[in-house]
C-alpha cells in the first residue's frame, strides 16, 4: 500500500490502462447489444418468430431408383399446387395450446398491382386480422397517418407503405384499385400510411383485411396461406420449428432460418467485437504486470529480508496480489463510470435515417461481465510476478 501511495504516477498509469480497457470492453459490448436489439426489432416488424406454410413440392423421378441404378430421365421441378393450408382453424387452435406460444394468427399473402390512374406498381398485400397482426408486428407504432382502427372498421380499407403512397400520390381518404395475380380487381380506400424504416417494404407492402385478400384470390373464408406464431423467447424459435412442423404437417420456418444472412452477419460482428474488447483488456493487464515486475526487481532485497524473517511464499504472493487488485479496482471503478457516461451520451445521440438514435443500450449484464473480466485479468497480471517474488531465495540474494 505504501508503494502505491509513494509511486502515484506509476499507479495512475496502470489504473488508467485498466480504465480504458474496461471502458472500451463495456462500450463495445453495449453497442453490440444495441445493434442486435435494433436489428431484431426491424426484422420482427415484418417477420414472425415462426411461420407455418405449405412448402413447394418437387416432382420425383418417373422410375424409382433400384440399388446403384439411378434413373437418367427425371424432371425435377416445382409441382404446381395450391398453397392453401387445409383446416387452418383447427391448426391454429392446436398451436395456441402449445407451451411458450403467445400468439397465433392467420395470414393471406397476395401479389398485387397497385393502380391509380396510369400509375401501376407491383407489390404484396398482406391479408390479416389487424388486431392480432398489430400485437405480433407492432404495426401501430409504424403508422404515420390514419389508424389501424380505420382498417378494422373498413372492409375494403388498405394500409399502404409510405413508398407506395408517394409513388401513387395518394393520401388517407383516397381510393385506389388493386389487381391480384388471379386478375381480380378491387377498389380500396386508403385508411392510413405506415413507415417501417425499410425502404424495400415501404415501397411494396400493404395491409388489408383477410376477407378482402381471400376475395382477391377468389377463395372462401377458410383460405389461409400462412400461420404466424409468436413465442415467449424468440431466440429459442429454432427449437420449436421442427416440433411445429411435425405437429401441423406443414413447413415451419423460424425467423433465424428466414434471415440466415442477417444472423450470420450478427454472429461475425459479435465475435469481432468480443475479440477486440478482450485484446484491449489484456493489454491493460500487461500494464499492471509490468509495474509489479519492476517493483519486484527494485524490492528484491526487501523481499529476501521478509523471507529470512519467516515470511512464507504465499505471504509474499498475497502482498503483491493485493497491490495488483487495489490498482485494478481503481481502474475498474473509473472504467465503469467512463463507460456509463459514454453509453448514456451516445444513447441520446440522434443519427437519423432508418436508425434514429444511436443503437447502444444499458445492459447490467454487460457491466457485470466487464467487472468480472477486469478482476480476472487483474488477478492474473498480479499473480504471475507475485509468484516470481515468492520463489526468491534469500541466501542467494544476500551473497551478491
Amino acid at each position: 500500500m505504501t508503494y502505491i501511495v509513494t509511486k502515484k504516477k506509476l499507479t495512475l498509469v496502470a489504473a488508467l490502462g485498466v480504465t480504458i480497457g474496461i471502458a472500451i470492453y463495456i462500450f463495445m459490448n453495449s453497442m453490440m447489444v444495441g445493434f442486435d436489439k435494433k436489428s431484431t426489432e426491424l426484422v420482427f416488424r415484418s417477420t414472425a418468430h415462426i411461420r407455418v406454410y405449405k412448402d413447394e413440392v418437387m416432382s420425383l423421378p418417373l422410375l424409382p431408383a433400384k440399388g446403384n441404378k439411378v434413373p437418367v430421365i427425371i424432371n425435377p421441378s416445382v409441382v404446381p399446387e395450391s398453397d392453401k393450408i387445409v383446416d387452418p382453424e383447427k391448426i391454429i387452435s392446436l398451436l395456441r395450446q402449445q407451451p411458450d406460444v403467445t400468439l397465433v394468427t392467420p395470414q393471406v399473402t397476395v401479389s398485387v398491382f397497385y393502380n391509380n390512374g396510369k400509375s401501376q406498381i407491383t407489390g404484396s398485400s398482406y391479408g390479416v386480422r389487424i388486431s392480432e397482426a398489430d400485437r405480433m408486428f407492432n404495426i401501430a407504432t409504424t403508422v404515420v397517418e390514419g389508424s389501424i382502427e380505420d382498417l378494422k372498421n373498413t372492409p375494403n380499407g388498405i394500409l399502404l407503405g409510405v413508398g407506395v403512397a408517394a409513388k401513387m400520390s395518394v393520401r388517407p381518404g383516397d381510393n385506389i384499385s388493386i389487381t391480384s395475380s388471379r386478375n381480380v380487381t378491387k377498389v380500396m380506400k386508403v385508411v392510413g400510411l405506415f413507415q417501417s424504416n425499410n425502404s424495400q417494404i415501404d415501397k411494396t407492402k400493404s395491409y388489408i383485411n383477410i376477407s378482402a385478400a381471400q376475395q382477391l384470390l377468389q377463395e372462401g373464408p377458410e383460405y389461409v396461406s400462412d400461420i404466424n406464431i409468436s413465442v415467449i423467447n424468440p431466440d429459442k424459435a429454432p427449437n420449436y420449428s421442427a416440433k411445429f412442423s411435425d405437429l401441423t404437417g406443414y413447413k415451419a420456418e423460424d425467423w433465424k432460418a428466414a434471415n440466415a444472412t442477417l444472423v450470420a452477419a450478427a454472429n461475425m460482428r459479435r465475435i469481432m467485437i468480443t475479440v477486440i474488447a478482450l485484446s484491449i483488456l489484456l493489454v491493460a493487464g500487461f500494464g499492471i504486470y509490468n509495474i509489479l515486475n519492476m517493483t519486484i526487481t527494485q524490492k528484491i532485497n526487501d523481499i529476501a529480508i521478509l523471507k529470512a524473517m519467516g515470511f512464507r511464499g504465499r505471504d509474499v504472493v498475497r502482498i503483491f496480489v493485493q497491490q495488483a487488485m487495489i490498482i485494478g479496482m481503481i481502474g475498474i471503478l473509473m472504467g465503469v463510470i467512463l463507460a456509463a457516461l459514454l453509453v448514456f451520451q451516445l444513447s441520446r445521440t440522434y443519427v437519423g435515417g432508418d436508425i434514429g438514435y444511436f443503437p447502444i443500450r444499458f445492459e447490467w449484464s454487460v457491466f457485470f461481465r466487464g467487472l468480472i473480466f477486469g478482476l480476472i485479468v487483474t488477478l492474473g497480471a498480479g499473480y504471475i510476478p507475485a509468484k516470481k517474488a515468492a520463489n526468491v531465495d534469500p541466501v542467494s540474494i544476500f551473497r551478491r
